[in-house]
């Protein structure tokens, strides 16, 4: 049966290389004007930060159906009752791999007669379509929409990489630009314009008519197949805003609702104005992998994009490196995660403050207990579903605080603070190289009188306070705490957090003080 598709597959290939077979469905576009600055644009409103799986860290370009299968089911099984929904194909899924070959970045080459070797699967609109080998469901025509229905028919959400631009090999075959009286992708191309690192796209001239027409194209194939989210790379490094807009509005025409995700970083922080307005989240920093050195660069870089995040709009610390990753590269041998135990608690427990996305890059169906555990804590994963304006307290002598908004009201007699919140998420870090104290004064968040301490970690009380709060934590790593203000009734009756089924946000009342000298 292979054989018989790989025979089918070659034909087909040779006769749509240049344009003559559709591959997928034909469809009437009405031409549009390119966006421009003064339009009002409104991102699709993430209201939380996106939670997910991303097949890149564990499966690099070479990931198949059958895998994206795997994890869409275990996340299903296991990880969607506490929020996880996005299932990502990343990059190069019309590319198809040599059997052995894990090469990340194929560069393309051309023949005599000007044509592109690897030859991406392409539609007779210059559109990539998925890879029939690693995408078998895509037969026929069908792209992703077979993949997409099974993960739907899971209750998640399906998600695709794609690169800026428009093919190369579109340019060279003068594919027609759908929607059009005649354009084709070589007239809308900026040869210029390259990608460093992968060859196979210009970037689109958003000033050339045919250009939004081709955006438009893409993503109404995209929303036909029934794509939910958008992670296009090549776009953030540099900024390429006219081409983030022409997504954007892409977006807007395409009739269904689609994240749009850019990458890689560092997004420029002077274009944040633009992002904010135009994107759904962005990437602070260049690829993220599983070493201490540059999470404790990701704090760095997160501290330069506070109070820039919220609803909507989302700054994004990557892909987190829990379980197994690199099983086809992209990045050193297959591996559990460098990152201790500890690192890794540190890890989700920054993610999840900051409010950043959270998508998962290992391979979910090897998860061991310890990964479940650190992926289905719903009062960790609270502050980033929940939580407002995360912001530094402070950072020094190997010691970090951050601190987010927790939703309030949380009980009766409650004392607002100064803000007008009543309580917060508080994140302790010891980011030195040795176990000590870490704490946090209450008078930084503005709490006084006694305080109503939860660990969030261990899902338990820790005891009321005054002053302050702190742990004695491990070299690298990390606790996450919800601190709630208190009133006294003249019967000692106190206000203390209990574990409840909407994630630990739940209160009520503990007839026993539970008063506890401070660190």
């Amino acid at each position: 049966m292979r054989k018989l598709l790989v025979i089918t597959a070659l034909f087909l290939n040779i006769h749509s290389s240049r344009g003559q077979q559709a591959a997928t469905q034909r469809q009437t576009v009405t031409p549009q004007q390119t966006t421009t600055p003064d339009q009002t644009v409104t991102p699709q409103q993430t209201v939380t930060p996106p939670m997910g799986w991303n097949s890149y860290n564990c499966f690099g370009s070479a990931v198949h159906e059958d895998e994206v299968k795997e994890n869409a089911s275990y996340m299903a099984q296991y990880l969607k009752s506490y929020g996880w929904q996005y299932i990502v194909v990343d990059f190069l899924w019309s590319y198809d791999n040599p059997p052995g070959s894990f090469i990340g970045n194929p560069f393309q080459q051309r023949l005599q007669d000007g044509s592109y070797i690897p030859w991406l699967e392409m539609d007779k609109w210059g559109r990539l379509t998925p890879d029939i080998h690693k995408f078998p469901s895509a037969f026929g025509g069908k792209g992703f929409g077979p993949l997409a229905a099974y993960v739907h028919s899971l209750g998640l959400k399906f998600g695709i990489h794609v690169m800026r631009g428009i093919p190369r090999q579109a340019v060279w075959a003068h594919s027609p630009v759908l929607g059009t009286n005649g354009i084709t992708a070589d007239q809308v191309a900026d040869t210029n314009s390259t990608c460093p690192w992968m060859n196979h796209m210009y970037g689109l001239d958003m000033d050339k008519p045919g250009a939004q027409e081709y955006l438009n194209s893409l993503l109404r194939l995209y929303a036909g197949w029934g794509v939910d989210f958008i992670k296009v790379d090549d776009i953030s490094r540099p900024y390429h805003s006219r081409e983030i807009e022409g997504y954007r509005k892409a977006i807007g025409s395409c009739g269904r609702p689609i994240v749009l995700s850019l990458s890689p970083g560092e997004t420029p922080l002077k274009d944040s104005a633009h992002v904010r307005r135009y994107a759904d989240m962005w990437r602070m920093a260049d690829d993220f992998w599983d070493s201490w050195k540059q999470l404790l660069k990701m704090f760095d870089y997160a501290r330069q994009w506070e109070g820039v995040g919220g609803d909507g709009h989302w700054p994004d610390c990557d892909m987190m490196q829990i379980g197994r990753v690199s099983k086809r590269g992209p990045v050193g041998p297959e591996r559990w995660s460098r990152l201790t135990e500890d690192e890794l608690r540190t890890h989700v427990t920054f993610w999840c403050i900051y409010r950043s996305p959270l998508m998962l890059g290992g391979n979910l169906p090897e998860n061991r207990p310890f990964e479940t555990q650190l992926l289905t804590n719903p009062e960790v994963l609270a502050a980033d579903q929940q939580g407002a304006n995360p912001r530094q307290i402070f950072k020094e002598d190997g010691k970090m605080v951050w601190v987010s908004t927790a939703p309030g009201p949380t009980a009766s007699g409650a004392i607002p603070t100064a803000s007008g919140a009543n309580s917060f998420y508080v994140a302790l870090f010891n980011i030195g190289d040795s176990a000590q104290d870490v704490r946090v004064d209450f008078a930084s968040l503005g709490l006084k009188g006694k305080v109503s301490v939860r660990d969030c970690w261990k899902r338990s009380d820790a005891g009321v306070f005054e002053h302050g709060y702190g742990q004695h934590l491990p070299a690298h790593g990390a606790t996450l705490i919800r601190v709630s203000p208190l009133i006294h009734r003249p019967n000692r009756m106190s206000i203390a957090p209990v574990p409840s089924t909407n994630r630990g946000t739940g209160y009520s009342f503990n007839s026993s003080d539970n008063s506890s000298s401070t660190l």
